[in-house]
Order: C-alpha cells, then sequence, then structure tokens
C-alpha cells in the first residue's frame, strides 16, 4: 500500500470464492434481495462486526454504498442498502441509517469491467457527502456496508468522502472480499 486506507477497519464475512460468489451475483443481479436477511447474519457472525455496531451511538452512522440513478433504476434495488437494513435489524443498532447522507455523484462503468489502476481512477470524486447534512458526521462513528470489495477502490473512494467531511471513526463492513493480489 501507498498510503493508509481511509478506513479504520475493514471487516469481511466470507472470501468472495465458490459458492459465494454465485449466491452474492444472484443476490445482486437476479433480483433476490430477500438473500441480504441470510447475508447479514453472516456478517454478525464476522469477528468484530457486532462489536463494531454494538459501539454505535444514537448520533452515529451505519451508511450503505451508495449506488447511481441509473444502477438503481436498472438492478433496481441497493444491495448495500437491503444488507444494512438487514444488520440493523438484526444487531439492534440505535444508529442511524440513511441512503441521503452519501452520494454518489456520478455513474460509473462497473468496477468489474476494469483493473485496479482503472478501478481507482473511475470512482476517484465519485462520492460526496450531502453538503448541507456534513456536520451530522463531524466527530461521529461510522460503519459503511457494501456487498463486495475487490481493489477496495469504491469503498475508499466513499470513506474518504466520510473522512473530508469530520468523521472520526470508519468501519466497512463488507460481506466478500476476494483475496489481495
Amino acid at each position: 500500500m501507498r498510503q493508509r486506507p481511509p478506513t479504520d477497519a475493514t471487516l469481511a464475512a466470507v472470501p468472495y470464492a465458490y459458492p459465494w460468489s454465485a449466491l452474492i451475483s444472484r443476490y445482486k443481479f437476479g433480483e433476490q434481495p430477500g438473500w441480504a436477511g441470510f447475508f447479514a447474519g453472516l456478517l454478525l457472525q464476522t469477528p468484530g462486526v457486532a462489536q463494531a455496531l454494538g459501539e454505535l451511538g444514537a448520533q452515529d452512522w451505519l451508511l450503505p454504498l451508495p449506488l447511481s440513478a441509473e444502477r438503481l433504476q436498472t438492478r433496481g434495488f441497493n444491495q448495500a442498502w437491503e444488507l444494512a437494513s438487514a444488520l440493523a435489524r438484526q444487531s439492534g443498532t440505535v444508529a442511524r441509517a440513511d441512503t441521503r447522507l452519501l452520494l454518489r455523484l456520478k455513474h460509473t462503468r462497473p468496477q468489474s469491467q476494469l483493473g485496479r489502476e482503472a478501478r481507482l481512477a473511475n470512482v476517484k470524486d465519485a462520492f460526496q457527502v450531502d453538503p448541507l447534512r456534513a456536520s451530522e458526521l463531524v466527530g461521529r462513528r461510522v460503519v459503511l456496508v457494501d456487498d463486495v470489495m475487490t481493489s477496495g477502490a469504491s469503498l475508499f473512494s466513499a470513506a474518504q468522502a466520510l473522512r473530508d467531511a469530520g468523521a472520526a471513526q470508519i468501519t466497512a463492513v463488507v460481506l466478500a472480499r476476494t483475496a489481495p493480489a
């Protein structure tokens, strides 16, 4: 790594490999948001995840990685939001959950079609905290939720936007992660 990631911790439940990759693809691309509850249960069994959610107070945040409007329209749902919602229900966290605090400013090519350097460039400046609400993040803890982490480009770009807005602690929680190269 050339620089420290903008997250304080990144926790993943399973490797992005068979059979998980097939199940996650069905969830994400097969219009099967019902898998979110099962996947949230897996995440809550992952060391550190329940603790991170339990440490969130009523002024802290549980935030999904946002999709672009175009991708949301195509897919019909945001898989990260479904996962975050299921995590909130199953963990009983008192943190606030929101889909309009962290914004996706631009539609980008799917990261799965790109190499590492192209992924980084693809999501540069893709995320921003709502400028009218940035003060709600100052000094707060955030658990940032996504389904899959490959290079970390999307997750880290979103986390940097949260950090720049003043978030004190950011824990990224992902269902699956590819093995580091």
